[in-house]
Parts: structure tokens; C-alpha cells; sequence
């Protein structure tokens, strides 16, 4: 009798080997391509990160530059019509003053100028400063917005509320010369992840 072979084993991958590789192959491509998606999202949250961030920076150099300068509380009289309302100089929502703008060219330009909330909006209000007495209507002035998405501003002035008294922070300021510290102080939305710490500026007395 001759001899009893072992069966012929078939060579190659199972139909079982190629479902079990398949499965595990598509678990790969799905963890690169989330993986892929978090890290773009990341990527571009953190660039959105930055950008707020540079604003808010932007802002802060541009009110600071303005407020140690050497600003003019508004006599009376000033900024009737568009630039506000007679007498006005400083309370919690509005600062108004005459100061220097950097011109972007290394000089300086005299201006009206009022800082204030507008529309949810942190913005500079500002017309050229004149000596003179304008027969017409006063010009209207430019706005350039430094924060948007502002919930609420809140200024403080740094000084003693009467002769004789210690200083303190108060809600507004009438003069009769700077107050030698000016607080600003942005809050935003809830869930809105900009901080905006507060920016206390020693105008030149």
C-alpha cells in the first residue's frame, strides 16, 4: 500500500486574514485623518489666537501712546456738535480730549479726539485740532475702531475727588488739569477667550 499524503494545504491569505487586515487598514486611515483634521483645527484656532492677540496689543500701544502723551482736558466750549456734548472731558464710557496722532510718516498732528464704546466697538473719534473759531458746522470726525466685540468699557481717572482729600479711582474727571492716572478697562462676551488686561496710562502733566 502506498503511503497516506497529507492533504494539500492551500496556499496565500484566507478570506478571514483579508477582512481582519482590511478592518484593521481602514482603523489606520480613519485615525490619520482625524488626526489630520484636530491638528488643522488646532493649527487655525491658535493663528485666530494670535490674531485677536496682535489687536488687542495693536490697541493698547496705539491708547497708550495717545494718553502719555501730553493731552488737553477740553476747555469749555470744546467739541460741541459731532465730537460731543459742551464740557464733557471724562467719565466711565467717554474720554475727551485734545492730543497728539502719529501721522505713520515719524510726526505727530494736534486732534479733537474721543474715546468711547460705540456699537460694541472700542473706537477713536478724532478731527484736526484748530485754534480758530469755524463759522460753519464742525467737520465730521474720522472713527478707526481699535477693538471690536467690546461687552463694556469702563474708564477710571486716578486723583483726589476735592482739594485736600486722598486720591483715589473715580468714575469721572472734570479737571482743571490731567488726571495723573487713566484707567481702561475692556470686558468681553462670555465664552470669548480675549483678555484684555488693564492698560493704565500716566499722561504728562
Amino acid at each position: 500500500m502506498s503511503p497516506s499524503r497529507p492533504p494539500h494545504r492551500q496556499s496565500g491569505f484566507t478570506l478571514l486574514e483579508i477582512i481582519v487586515a482590511l478592518v484593521v487598514l481602514g482603523f489606520l486611515v480613519v485615525g490619520l485623518t482625524q488626526g489630520v483634521r484636530a491638528g488643522l483645527e488646532m493649527w487655525g484656532a491658535q493663528r485666530q489666537r494670535l490674531a485677536d492677540t496682535s489687536d488687542l496689543d495693536a490697541a493698547a500701544r496705539v491708547l497708550r501712546n495717545v494718553l502719555t502723551g501730553t493731552p488737553q482736558i477740553a476747555p469749555e466750549g470744546f467739541a460741541k456738535g459731532e465730537m460731543g456734548h459742551e464740557g464733557v472731558r471724562g467719565t466711565a464710557d467717554r474720554f475727551t480730549f485734545v492730543g497728539d496722532l502719529p501721522t505713520g510718516l515719524g510726526t505727530v498732528r494736534r486732534a479733537d479726539i474721543r474715546l468711547e464704546l460705540d456699537r460694541h466697538r472700542l473706537v477713536l473719534l478724532w478731527a484736526p485740532h484748530r485754534h480758530e473759531q469755524l463759522a460753519g458746522p464742525p467737520p465730521r470726525p474720522t472713527e478707526t475702531e481699535l477693538v471690536g466685540a467690546v461687552e463694556r468699557l469702563q474708564l477710571a481717572y486716578w486723583g483726589p475727588p476735592a482739594p485736600g482729600q486722598p486720591a483715589r479711582w473715580l468714575a469721572a474727571w472734570h479737571g482743571p488739569g490731567n488726571p495723573p492716572l487713566i484707567r481702561i478697562r475692556l470686558a468681553f462676551k462670555k465664552g470669548d477667550p480675549r483678555r484684555w488686561p488693564d492698560l493704565v496710562a500716566a499722561p504728562r502733566l
